[in-house]
């Protein structure tokens, strides 16, 4: 199958979810407050926070907004076309339903990657957006197209690098036949993404920064904005995706061998 090929199949999967989201706007509409909900927390709590401190680890408030808008931008967009997508492969693997993705004539990565959309985490990425652009005003900032172009790209990597990453973790369900607690250990992972990698020192600027994934996912694109290109954050931020990425694509290649469908 050629590109063309797969990107009709993905055409075809988002009406489908658009239509039966419409089906069921109520449950839409509640997951979107919930996460809109869970975003006007994050927001308040910094306002809170800055009440009492002008910076923390050297950002200001307005920085800090612009931080943690762009942890939310990536992390909306993971939720609205890869979550579901993921851990319902989890329990497909552990009921045999798996095969259905086996028997389509694309690659199975592909098909259970990007059978569904989840509309409410797609349509939070653009609160994210208004965030970033809300913080950018506050702080006078004038980024150019290529400024943007280059933001863009870096928050393109830190959702590959998340997408990667949680490949990797729900793949294991091909060895252990269970993913019980895969999501909230995943969630607090993510956290870390919302804080300055300046507060973190010793092992824990070792494990949180130069190893797992979680900070340089965020604070990567929003120093480039404050701060401009910095090629060497940008390097580190392209390797870490193609490790991330590559990491999740073998261990999910290697689960596949494994499998026994439900029919053997």
């Amino acid at each position: 199958m050629n590109l063309l090929s797969y990107f009709r199949i993905w055409l075809a999967c988002a009406r489908y979810s658009i239509v039966r989201t419409m089906m069921f706007r109520f449950d839409f509409v509640m997951w979107s407050l919930v996460e809109f909900g869970w975003m006007a927390v994050n927001l308040l709590l910094i306002a809170v926070i800055y009440r009492h401190t002008q910076d923390i680890a050297g950002w200001t408030k307005y920085q800090m907004l612009l931080l943690v808008g762009t942890s939310m931008l990536v992390q909306r967009f993971i939720m609205g076309f890869f979550w579901s997508n993921l851990f319902e492969m989890a329990r497909n693997i552990r009921s045999g339903h798996f095969d259905f993705f086996l028997s389509q004539p694309g690659n199975p990565l592909f098909m259970v990657s990007t059978r569904k959309l989840d509309l409410d985490g797609i349509a939070n990425a653009f609160v994210a957006m208004a965030v970033v652009a809300y913080a950018v005003r506050e702080l006078g900032l004038t980024p150019s197209l290529v400024d943007l172009s280059l933001y863009a790209l870096m928050v393109f990597c830190g959702i590959l690098i998340n997408y990667g990453a949680l490949l990797m973790i729900v793949s294991l369900t091909f060895w252990l036949g269970a993913a019980q607690g895969i999501e909230g250990s995943y969630f607090t992972l993510m956290e870390f993404s919302r804080l300055p990698r300046e507060t973190f020192r010793g092992a824990a600027n070792v494990i949180f920064v130069w190893i797992l994934p979680a900070v340089i996912v965020s604070n990567t694109p929003a120093r480039a904005l404050l701060h401009g290109f910095e090629p060497v954050n940008a390097l580190w931020l392209v390797a870490a995706t193609a490790v991330w990425l590559g990491l999740g694509v073998s261990v999910f290649n290697r689960g596949l061998r494994r499998y026994a469908s439900a029919s053997s």
